[in-house]
């Protein structure tokens, strides 16, 4: 029996799981909060190795012979020394919006990028990140001299700043500057961006090490966050991620990164070999709050139980939630909808209702998006607070048209990153292969069936996509 560990470096904090490696049980817990404000859009680096350095006391690691490391995107640019040019540019940072519509524009529209790299800028992704620098601190972006990750720059610093720098296929596939498809950065896309080449690091495939400690200690390749909550989860082919935050996002494993003309799909690859093509909605749990306050509720568990009150399809109301205007239909104009009204449906549960399926059928018109490029969806992980009110659960799997999974709260990029560390100390002593990562025993869930509601939940689809289609013509082009 061996032990490793798993690093998750988030915006706010850093979380360490020491787990058995043959079972994935977890023996050891440390966590420390980030000595900056979770929101800064700017952090210096050794911020990250503080709190590494606080969640790992009191002999956490000791005994540990892998470690894993998962952390929030962003962008940590170097110069010829290996120097931090500047602050890293963390996700969260929204500045570079207009740098990325630029973009977009430069290399000929969304298409253009959707062919290139599977993805469409956006403000979060480095490749944006270096456009806003070369726009708004010309001098500093021209110091760049290599480009890092979280994740990378972490693993770095624990091999003690070696030659060779590395990252993995899934945070690759976060950069904008590289393709899922091919496998190969794209350096041009990096010149377009910082108007000079940069060097990138290599990219390991899922179980290879990036590298060991003077002391022995295997470091694996790293991964992002999203990836490395994926492989904690122990999801595999025909099981997607449905997350409620204020926004949304469906993504789902698959055997390719799947062909999107429309620029709809953001193709990410996994940490284990796969991919995770993923749908983003503006709006989510956004709906629930707004429909909250508008009825006087103080509570989403209020407004849950208020719903439960009335019955599936809401009396005829249809809510569609464009609060916020709509990536997935792409509407960034238009507002939300309350469809429907009629004297016997104006009452307080029949709005709650519609709240509730009206959020969870933009997600599923999210999932249609990778279901019509042929991503199988057998089985939905819900994510986020929301996914344990009645409601949710209630009607989701049945809107869905899929089994439900709703997972015990735990730190699964953690988990992730151990299980990533717990591969590649075995394919290293020859009793793991390279193809398949440890069998660690799956997040403890509760499950709901679609059961004899899937034909009440297909109806109430289909009453959100005839009120969709009616209001915006052509929204899903294909």
């Amino acid at each position: 029996m061996g032990i490793v560990a798993g690093l998750d470096s988030s915006s706010g904090f850093t979380r360490i799981v020491v787990c058995d490696t043959d079972t994935g049980a977890v023996l050891r817990q440390g966590y420390a909060p980030h000595p900056v404000d979770p929101k800064a859009t700017e952090v210096d680096p050794q911020a990250w190795l503080l709190s590494l350095g606080d969640a790992a006391t009191g002999g956490l690691l000791e005994g540990v012979q892998a470690i894993g490391v998962s952390a929030q995107h962003g962008l940590v640019p170097l110069d010829a020394q290996g120097t931090p040019v500047g602050a890293a540019l963390v996700g969260n940072d929204k500045r570079a919006q207009v740098a990325a519509a630029d973009l977009v524009e430069a290399l000929g529209g969304r298409q253009a990028w959707a062919d290139a790299v599977g993805c469409v800028p956006q403000a979060a992704q480095p490749v944006a990140k270096l456009r806003w620098l070369a726009r708004t601190e010309p001098e500093p972006a021209q110091r760049v001299a290599a480009l890092l990750q979280p994740h990378d720059w972490l693993v770095w610093q624990l091999l003690g700043r070696p030659a060779r720098r590395t990252t993995d296929r899934g945070g690759a596939s976060g950069t904008g500057y590289w393709s899922p498809a091919t496998g190969a950065y794209r350096p041009d896309l990096v010149e377009l961006a910082l108007g000079h080449q940069a060097a990138l690091p290599e990219v390991l495939g899922p179980a290879e090490a990036a590298g060991m400690t003077p002391e022995g200690l295997l470091i694996s390749a790293g991964t992002g966050e999203t990836m490395a909550a994926t492989l904690g989860l122990g999801l595999g082919l025909g099981d997607a991620v449905v997350s409620l935050g204020a926004s949304g996002s469906v993504m789902a494993v698959h055997h390719e990164a799947p062909a999107d003309p429309d620029g709809m799909i953001t193709a990410l690859a996994d940490a284990a070999g796969l991919h995770l093509p993923v749908v983003h909605t503006s709006n989510a749990v956004r709906a629930l709050r707004g429909t909250a306050e508008m009825l006087g509720v103080d509570s989403l568990e209020e407004l849950s139980a208020l719903a439960l009150k009335s019955t599936p399809g809401a009396s005829g109301l249809v809510l569609l939630p464009y609060l916020e205007g709509e990536r997935t239909p792409r509407l960034p104009h238009t507002a939300g909808t309350l469809s429907g009204l009629r004297r016997e449906s104006m009452k307080p549960e029949h709005l709650a209702r519609a709240a509730f399926e009206g959020m969870l059928c933009a997600l599923a018109d999210a999932m249609d998006v990778l279901r019509r490029r042929g991503v199988e969806v057998r089985r939905v992980f819900l994510l986020g607070a929301a996914a344990g009110l009645p409601a949710v659960q209630a009607a989701a799997p049945a809107i869905f048209g899929a089994q439900v999974v709703v997972p015990q709260p735990a730190d699964y990029a953690a988990l992730g990153a151990a299980r990533q560390a717990a591969w590649a100390l075995g394919v290293a002593h020859g009793t793991l292969s390279p193809q398949a990562p440890p069998a660690w025993q799956g997040a403890a869930a509760q499950v709901f069936e679609p059961g004899e509601e899937l034909a009440v939940g297909q109806a109430v689809r289909q009453q959100f996509i005839a009120t969709r289609d009616e209001l915006h013509p052509g929204a899903f082009s294909s």
